[in-house]
């Protein structure tokens, strides 16, 4: 099988890529190497993490709002299936870059899903996000809630690519399926996201902001896991369908950063803020409707995150 992979220079979708690779699937890597962070470390990602794997991907750069593009790639590659997680990332950012996030989020996605049609794909899978469910107080986010309250313009693009997706499966017979992932961490994660700088300031004895006090709950989710999941989605072809995709236990944020104060073997220096504009106090999944696909999370927190600090001294040489 052939697997189109948008963001294939991304954390998820390198990952992805290596485990096609590894069941003897082939991958084609899109991505446009932008410098939302740094872009060394997603051609790192392909260089180092998919050292050896050169066999099984070919990588196109380029932009998903680019058609002309995009149609070269499909004609010379006609993908069975894709993975689209290329995105403009990260709430705040999103809040600075509101008008970047609707172009290349909802128009990068609706130019995907035109030639996923075009060409025939068997399966669309596309990133979403656990920030559609805005600030929720439910214990737990559920598919069925309501998602029109969104916090931030990110949050707002991806409920967007929802109803976008629903559309095509409606008209077009196109089997989609959204991933709302929840707060993904580990080896060659994204440098922005703080999962990542929690590691890399305790590691480097800088300080450690963390907001709203401290008095944030996430189901921090190990990127063996997200793999997991989305290939069992991949894989089930379903007619349309939303999910989310999360680690099965209620994390403190205060925990999380206990796990890399054990790993790293040094206590944070921590400066308590206020909640930033467009984040939210809680993000916990209902991942029911996942295992029923006979998925289920399998990384604890304490031994994620410990493989997330040997690779951040390995990678930085710290």
């Amino acid at each position: 099988m052939k697997v189109l992979i948008t963001g294939g220079a991304g954390f998820i979708g390198s990952a992805c890529a290596r485990a096609l690779i590894d069941r003897g699937d082939t991958a084609v890597l899109v991505d446009n190497f932008n410098d939302y962070y740094d872009p060394q470390l997603k051609r790192d990602r392909i260089r180092k993490f998919l050292k050896g794997y050169e066999h099984g991907f070919k990588l196109y750069k380029g932009d998903i709002r680019n058609r002309d593009f995009l149609a070269k790639v499909f004609a010379t590659e006609r993908p069975d299936k894709i993975i689209h997680l290329a995105a403009m990332a990260g709430v705040r950012y999103s809040i600075a870059k509101p008008a970047l996030y609707a172009d290349v989020n909802v128009m990068g996605t609706t130019n995907m899903l035109d030639m996923a049609v075009e060409y025939g794909v068997k399966n669309f899978v596309y990133a979403s996000s656990s920030s559609v469910y805005g600030n929720s107080s439910k214990a737990k986010f559920s598919e069925t809630d309501n998602v029109d309250h969104p916090v931030s313009p990110y949050a707002a693009t991806k409920k967007a690519t929802e109803l976008i997706a629903y559309v095509y499966s409606h008209i077009h017979k196109l089997p989609t399926t959204g991933l709302r992932f929840f707060t993904v961490y580990g080896p060659w994660g994204r440098p922005d996201m703080g999962v990542f700088t929690f590691i890399e300031n305790i590691v480097r004895g800088k300080t450690v902001e963390v907001f709203n006090q401290g008095n944030m709950r996430r189901n921090f989710t190990y990127i063996d896991d997200i793999v997991s999941g989305t290939l069992t989605v991949l894989d089930a072809d379903l007619p349309c369908d939303v999910m989310n995709i999360g680690g099965d236990r209620d994390e403190a944020l205060l925990d999380y950063i206990a796990a890399v104060e054990a790993a790293v073997g040094r206590k944070a220096k921590k400066k308590l803020l206020p909640m930033q504009a467009g984040d939210v106090e809680r993000t916990v999944a209902d991942i029911r409707k996942l295992r029923k696909l006979g998925w289920k999370p399998t990384t604890r927190i304490d031994i994620g995150v410990r493989s997330f600090v040997e690779w951040y001294k390995s990678y930085y040489g710290c």
